[in-house]
């Protein structure tokens, strides 16, 4: 039998605030492709709110399917009319112990502690290849003091090699 791809899991919210944060934003067909050259992701899983009426969020998508993500939706929840919220956390690992059979190793793009469960287990039956977060300083510290650390890779690190030109950002 052939080996199975690498997939990767991408909480789309958490990778575009974790690098927003240090002041950059994330070309996701870069990415996209750094993914395919360094970790041989076959599939990338991109976990996003879904925000029907506005059409700015509709180009996102667009271009996220046309950089080559496969995109799973959460419909949003509006909280006194102007908090939302589109957490894909459950989603996320649903959908990554669905397809376990299915690939190789996994990537976890994410940058909180809410994953740890998924990630313990992936580490357990030998299927986590990395823990792909922002950078550093926003790595959760469970990540860093526990059995997640040597897997741990940051974005920070290829910023250059993945951020969208130069954009201003709104701190």
């Amino acid at each position: 039998m052939d080996k199975c791809p690498n997939y990767a899991f991408i909480d789309g919210n958490n990778l575009h605030q974790g690098t927003q944060v240090d002041g950059w934003v994330a070309d996701y067909k870069k990415l996209r492709e750094y993914l395919f050259s360094k970790f041989s992701v076959m599939k990338a899983y991109y976990f996003i709110g879904y925000i029907p009426q506005k059409n700015d969020y509709h180009n996102l998508y667009h271009s996220l399917l046309k950089s080559g993500y496969i995109l799973k939706f959460k419909r949003i929840k509006t909280y006194n009319n102007s908090d939302i919220k589109g957490n894909v956390d459950a989603e996320l690992i649903t959908n990554t112990l669905q397809r376990i059979k299915r690939f190789n190793k996994a990537i976890i793009v994410a940058g909180d502690d809410d994953y740890y469960c998924l990630l313990k287990y992936l580490i357990s039956e030998n299927k986590l290849l990395n823990v792909v977060t922002p950078n550093i300083q926003r790595c959760p510290r469970l990540f860093k003091k526990s059995l997640v650390k040597d897997y741990l890779f940051y974005l920070y690190n290829i910023k250059n090699k993945i951020k969208y030109k130069d954009v201003p950002i709104k701190k």
